[in-house]
């Protein structure tokens, strides 16, 4: 009778030991249990020491960290008809534990999904140039749209980057050629601007020495001083007459005078001739 009594009290020590070790649960700081009794949703608890009754109560683990999940590369057609692979990295993390069991099953795997069509569907909208040179609004674009799908299910996007455009060689080598082609222009611009503003210069100066004759004459020898200074035996100068009626304005005229005379003669013979 009395072996009876401690094998009973042996068993139920047991099954006491037994449950206590199933219903004793510890989770850490960024977990969370979703507690679900007979199969209705009870409550979220966590962290730290809980209990759950065991075959009554179940409990389903939910990690609330900061999820990173890279999008394989996808295949998009551009708007302006160009073939290119696309890959992104996606993250996120769970703010409701009870909406992402119950609303979806395998959250992780239905994120990784929907990023991928959404990816495909948003670059689709736009042209190459747009995905090269304003990949901060794309991204934006990305994360606006997965967040609000993935609401119902308790998922928070907080960000989206796209990490490589690939293209192939034929279309490299086109983007290259404009590349080129678009510095030849910007070189010929910057040319020609540069021709235009020398030329309004000059004719700044211009108007400046002719309004001062005595300038135009010291720009002359200032002329001249600069081209003997150069290791040549001959300068040839040209001399204008209002330079020498400047400086000698009574021999320049009397130069001027037998100039005159002398082209009278020389009609005068051809006449008689």
């Amino acid at each position: 009778m009395f072996y009876q009594f401690n094998m009973s009290l042996i068993a139920v020590a047991v099954v006491i030991v037994f449950l206590a070790f199933h219903a004793i649960k510890v989770l850490r700081e960024y977990q969370r249990g979703v507690i679900f009794t007979l199969g209705r949703f009870t409550k979220v608890k966590g962290p730290g020491l809980i209990f759950v009754i065991p075959v009554l109560q179940q409990m389903v683990k939910v990690d609330l960290r900061v999820i990173t999940m890279d999008v394989p590369s996808q295949d998009v057609i551009s708007r302006d008809n160009v073939s290119v692979k696309v890959n992104a990295v996606l993250y996120f993390r769970v703010v409701a534990p009870e909406k992402s069991i119950i609303q979806v099953e395998h959250y992780l795997e239905a994120t990784s999904q929907l990023a991928q069509t959404t990816l495909r569907a948003v670059l689709g909208k736009h042209d190459l140039d747009d995905m090269l040179s304003e990949r901060e609004k794309l991204n934006a674009d990305l994360q606006v749209i997965l967040d609000s799908q993935t609401d119902a299910w308790g998922i928070k996007v907080t960000h989206v980057e796209i990490k490589h455009i690939d293209l192939n060689e034929s279309m490299v080598r086109a983007i290259a050629r404009q590349a080129e082609a678009e510095r030849e222009r910007r070189a010929k611009v910057i040319h020609a601007e540069g021709e235009k503003q020398a030329a309004q210069t000059l004719m700044e100066a211009a108007a400046t020495l002719s309004s001062q004759p005595a300038a135009m004459q010291l720009r002359y020898l200032q002329t001249l001083t600069q081209v003997a200074g150069d290791k040549s035996s001959t300068i040839v100068f040209p001399v204008p007459v209002d330079l020498l009626s400047a400086v000698m304005p009574g021999q320049a005229g009397l130069g001027a005078g037998a100039l005159s005379a002398q082209i009278d003669a020389d009609r005068d013979t051809q006449a008689n001739t």
